[in-house]
């Protein structure tokens, strides 16, 4: 007598079909000590809405002609999150994060605000999901489904891609040294900031400005580039090295 499925979540609710033989005029369904709600009954199978419930209970169906063998069922707690390995990504998503928590080792989908992901198991304390695109800039509430229900309560931003509008000053020495104000959008989560593919130190100063200073450089243009968790702009030869005087 199989049991479809054989597990569910803790706060009951779970539709259950139970199949074998001689189950017509059923009058009576038990998960342990508790009665389910019959929905369906042929002679074949019985569907039921599993009651509330904790560990793993027997299940057995009575009839007039008596009682089944039992079937076992496995409640599930819900889930639990406690952390995101990167809370923030681009906007096209593509991204692979890790999600840490309890209760996870029947996890079937992950939802990113309206956007859901079939996410990866690694244990029951770890997921990995690949972020589906976002609709649109800003933060959305994480969700994870399992067979012992939905959990919310974690956060996610999606960033928008870089632009950069201007660099100043546009030249320098190539020595380095030169303290230069990027100007752009959505610069706020910014990672890096090259001159010529040389990473610069920088600071955020907001979502639209980011100062760096240049690294020693070959004489001529170089492209700058700042890359973000949104993804990467580049102002094509934005900056120049200028060799120093000789006589």
């Amino acid at each position: 007598m199989p049991i479809s499925p054989n597990q569910g979540s803790t706060a009951g609710g779970t539709t259950v079909t139970i199949t074998g033989v001689n189950l017509g005029g059923a009058t009576a369904v038990h998960f342990g000590s508790k009665l389910a709600t019959i929905t369906a009954n042929t002679p074949t199978s019985v569907t039921v809405i599993s009651p509330s419930g904790a560990g793993v209970v027997p299940v057995t169906v009575t009839t007039g002609g008596g009682t089944s063998n039992p079937l076992n069922f496995f409640y599930i707690g819900a889930p639990f999150k406690t952390g995101l390995s990167d809370s923030s990504g681009p906007l096209a998503g593509g991204n692979t994060i890790t999600i840490n928590g309890t209760a996870l080792s029947t996890a079937t989908s992950v939802s990113f605000g309206a956007n859901s992901a079939t996410p990866t198991v690694v244990n029951d304390g770890q997921l990995t999901v690949t972020v589906p695109a976002g609709a649109a800039e800003g933060s959305v509430g994480v969700s994870v489904t399992t067979a012992g229900g939905t959990n919310n309560g974690l956060t996610y931003t999606y960033v928008d891609t870089p632009t950069i509008i201007s660099v100043a000053p546009t030249s320098g020495p190539t020595s380095g040294g030169t303290s230069v104000t990027i100007t752009g959008t959505d610069l706020s989560t910014t990672e890096s900031v090259t001159f010529g593919g040389t990473p610069a130190p920088f600071g955020v100063i907001s979502d639209t400005v980011v100062t760096a200073v240049t690294p020693p450089g070959a004489a001529g243009p170089v492209d700058v580039v700042v890359t973000t968790n949104g993804g990467s702009a580049t102002a094509a030869d934005g900056f120049s090295y200028a060799a120093g005087p000789g006589i």
